[in-house]
């Protein structure tokens, strides 16, 4: 015999079963936002990773060569956010050693590749490289003995008339040194460089020496 459900069951029935169809879309809308929250929160902590840069812990002087054995006085690490470090930036010590710094690098700045250039660079542009020495006192004028290693100058020469000529330009000064033979450092403001080291092309060295010797050339330097 069939059995006939009153209207009372029948509403407690469809009650029932809407009950556990939202207690069941509760239920997947939590596992569903709890899941989105997860992917955020990855999603965030990813975009804050840590990563690690050098930055310079005092002033990196233009000029100044970077060594193995300087590199602690000059450099300290940092761990920044990796969204804030640029691609070029310096993450370990290999890519700076032996460097020589382009500009004044101001204590904090967070070092990249293109603040400094190699050696390699420097004298791409020759053939035969070579570094020439000469002594201050040798030139009618070598900049008031202010250079440095880093510098750029022009050479000139003068003539019989006492004309000027412009005889080899963007020459890098390679060292600088006092009068008792003593390097002078890039940071040095005061003491007068009174023997400089430059590079020339192999060519250019006899008559530089010769030119050097009659005392008809004037250094100026470059000002960045």
């Amino acid at each position: 015999m069939k059995t006939v459900k009153t209207k009372k069951e029948k509403r407690e029935h469809s009650t029932a079963k809407l009950w556990t169809g939202g207690v069941l879309a509760a239920l997947v809308a939590a596992i569903v936002m709890f899941a989105v929250m997860l992917w955020l929160e990855k999603s965030i902590l990813t975009q804050y990773e840590k990563g690690e840069i050098y930055v310079a812990a005092k002033v990196i002087p233009k000029g100044q060569l970077v060594t193995k054995e300087n590199l602690q006085d000059f450099l300290e690490i940092k761990q920044l956010d990796k969204s804030c470090i640029p691609q070029t930036a310096i993450s370990n010590e290999e890519q700076v050693q032996n460097l020589t710094a382009v500009f004044d690098i101001e204590e904090g700045v967070l070092l990249t590749g293109g603040m400094f250039k190699t050696e390699e660079e420097i004298i791409k542009d020759m053939k035969e490289p070579v570094v020439a020495g000469f002594k201050a006192e040798d030139l009618y004028q070598v900049a008031g003995g202010t250079l440095r290693t880093g510098d750029r100058i022009h050479i000139y020469r003068a003539d019989e008339e006492d004309k000027t000529v412009l005889v080899w330009s963007d020459v890098f000064v390679h060292q600088v040194f006092d009068g008792a033979g003593n390097i002078i450092e890039s940071g040095d403001a005061f003491t007068a460089a009174q023997r400089i080291n430059v590079y020339l092309d192999k060519s250019n060295v006899e008559e530089f020496y010769s030119q050097l010797s009659a005392g008809t050339l004037r250094v100026v330097k470059i000002c960045e």
